[in-house]
């Protein structure tokens, strides 16, 4: 993990509280901004945030794929990285929250040993937008976002964790957006973790009809919880030569 090491050692005075980072593979290898962006909201909120070096995937790939091995050695490393911190746990992904709180559940049933380990993890996790409104009780960081804005909820965010009041309360109080309805919102976008892969003609049609969606509200902005929505919208509007973009909330609520 590469950026948020550098970015993590900037302070500030008034820091009153410490958290700790779970970047998440896909945000730090392909959209670094949207972690310089969840680093800069909490430091702005007074807090100091950590950022453990040897963390990795979260395993929620392995899992997915049915490779129960693979995906329990890589949350057993997970949960020994965190162990050494303190603080609570906010991530940029509703999916890889979900994946802590329930999956390592599921991966560690009946082992008395790493079973009460994965719970003690799994209660300091939180998703970003949920961490603000429901830890942290903010709902209006001053962001600023003219125009219009639309939301997709990802699967995992909406249904997994059930977090879908705190990023519209957020995005409701950017100051220049207005905030339209996306049509059929809670259905998929065709990423689904592997099942992009597994089943790529299905994929390929949930997106298509995602981006007809998004051109059904006018809106030029579609904001995302989650970089595999993100990466798998985003790649769709570029193929299709579509002038829409995708931008993570964290992006759109350190904006100014």
């Amino acid at each position: 993990m590469r950026f948020v090491a550098r970015r993590c050692r900037i302070g500030y005075n008034h820091i009153v509280n410490t958290v700790q980072l779970f970047v998440t593979c896909l945000t730090d290898s392909f959209f670094p901004r949207t972690g310089e962006a969840v680093v800069n909201i909490l430091y702005r909120l007074g807090l100091a945030v950590e950022f453990p070096p040897a963390q990795t995937c979260c395993g929620q790939p392995q899992f997915n794929a049915g490779l129960r091995r693979e995906a329990r050695a890589v949350a057993e490393h997970t949960i020994k990285v965190f162990e050494n911190t303190t603080g609570d746990i906010v991530t940029p992904s509703g999916s890889c929250a979900h994946h802590f709180r329930h999956n390592y559940l599921e991966l560690f049933e009946g082992d008395s040993f790493w079973y009460p380990r994965a719970q003690s993890l799994a209660g300091r996790v939180y998703e970003l937008t949920e961490y603000l409104v429901d830890r942290l009780g903010v709902e209006d960081l001053g962001a600023r976002w003219d125009g219009l804005l639309t939301y997709h909820p990802s699967c995992h965010t909406l249904r997994g964790i059930h977090v879908d009041r705190q990023p519209r309360t957020l995005l409701r109080n950017v100051r220049g957006a207005t905030l339209v309805e996306l049509p059929h919102a809670e259905e998929c976008c065709g990423f689904g973790g592997i099942m992009s892969v597994e089943h790529p003609e299905l994929s390929s049609e949930w997106l298509k009809r995602k981006i007809s969606n998004l051109e059904a509200t006018g809106s030029p902005t579609l904001v995302v919880t989650d970089a595999g929505c993100l990466m798998h919208i985003a790649g769709g509007l570029h193929r299709q030569g579509k002038k829409q973009k995708v931008v993570h909330i964290a992006e759109v609520l350190n904006s100014k």
